[in-house]
Parts: structure tokens; C-alpha cells; sequence
């Protein structure tokens, strides 16, 4: 029930302490949307048997991120982070500093030197945290221009358009650009089918 990736992260343990590790990530991973709490009772557990494998703090952050315990999400993502080299929790990061109210601090992520190797859908949440960290300072025009960044061409959209989009005409909508929120709203809602986003809706309350 792990990704192989991390099962050979965990032939660095003895043979009964990775099966521990394994059951207790595979619980968190369960419990994560639901009891985001319990799940990370059960990745502290882990963390406790293997805190040297990046995927167990990543897990650990990733619990505590949904669990709303910002700091301990922030210091094990960074610690995972120090151990693999793997940038994919920016957004994430960016997002925890956001929490704990240091907008300026979510920006700075968009320089690290990872950007430039993440896929394309988590450089667009990468964008869509740093844009919100660009309104909580009330930068409004900036934050439409970092959202720009993630592509706008609406023939062309690029993976996680439809959550861009949506954040763009979220934030066109707070400049009090209604016509043009309920344009990208409705072209948000166009590539979103199942309706996961209320994209739709939102473009009917502007028109």
C-alpha cells in the first residue's frame, strides 16, 4: 500500500522495524483526510522508529499540515526536505508560513533554487500559495501577476489550470474586475467537470 519510492527508502531499516514503519504510515496515510489528528499520532510513531527516512518526516509534516499544527508541519518538511533533496512540498511549506501569519516568508519559496524542478501541477499551487501570501500583504495587482506566471492561455491550459484559473478569478474578483472573474471563472469551470471546484457557480453570481 506504499509507493515503491518509499518502500526502498525503508531497506535502509532492519527487516521488523520497516514493517513497523510501513503499518504505521500506511494508517496515517488512511486516516490523514479524515482524523488528520489520529493520523498524525500514527506518523510521530513512525518518525520515533526511522526520524533518519525523509518519507517518515515527510508524513509526519504532511499529518501536522492537515492536522493545523503549522510549526512541527514546517519543521518536518524541511527536515525531509534536508534529507532527499526533493522539493515537492513548497506549496505546502509556503502555505504553513502563511498560517502562522509570515506572508513574506511564503514568498521568499518562490526563489528556491527547487522551483525550477517541480512538475507542472505542484508550480502552479506553488503560485497559487505565494499569490494568497501576495493579498494577506494586500498586493492584489502582484498577486494576479504571479498567478499569470502559471499560464493564462485558455487554449493552451496547462496542468492544474483549473485551480490557477480559479485563484485568478478569485483575486479579480477582490479588485472588484467582476466581468472579467466571471470570464475565468467560467473557463475554470470548463475544465472541471465533475464540479470539484464551485467555479461554475461563482461565475453565475457575477453576471
Amino acid at each position: 500500500m506504499l509507493e515503491r519510492s518509499v518502500k526502498a527508502e525503508l531497506r535502509s531499516l532492519s527487516k521488523l522495524n520497516a514493517d513497523a514503519v510501513a503499518r504505521y504510515l500506511v494508517a496515517a496515510g488512511q486516516l490523514v483526510d479524515d482524523n488528520p489528528a489520529r493520523a498524525l499520532e500514527y506518523a510521530r510513531a513512525a518518525r520515533n522508529r526511522a526520524a533518519r527516512v525523509a518519507a517518515v518526516r515527510e508524513a509526519v509534516g504532511t499529518a501536522a499540515y492537515h492536522a493545523g499544527e503549522w510549526n512541527e508541519a514546517l519543521t518536518e518538511l524541511r527536515t525531509a526536505r534536508r534529507i532527499s533533496g526533493d522539493p515537492r512540498n513548497l506549496a505546502v511549506m509556503a502555505d504553513c508560513e502563511r498560517a502562522l501569519g509570515r506572508p513574506a516568508q511564503a514568498l521568499r519559496l518562490l526563489s528556491d533554487p527547487g522551483v525550477g524542478a517541480l512538475d507542472p501541477e505542484a508550480r502552479v499551487e506553488l503560485f497559487i500559495v505565494v499569490a494568497g501570501a501576495r493579498r494577506d500583504l494586500g498586493q492584489l495587482d502582484a498577486a494576479l501577476a504571479v498567478l499569470a506566471r502559471g499560464g493564462l492561455d485558455r487554449n493552451r491550459p496547462r496542468p492544474g489550470a483549473a485551480r490557477l484559473w480559479y485563484a485568478y478569478a478569485d483575486a479579480l474578483a477582490a479588485a472588484g474586475r467582476s466581468e472579467d472573474a466571471a470570464s475565468w471563472f467560467a473557463a475554470s469551470a470548463a475544465l472541471d467537470p465533475t464540479g470539484e471546484l464551485d467555479a461554475a457557480e461563482r461565475a453565475a453570481d457575477l453576471l
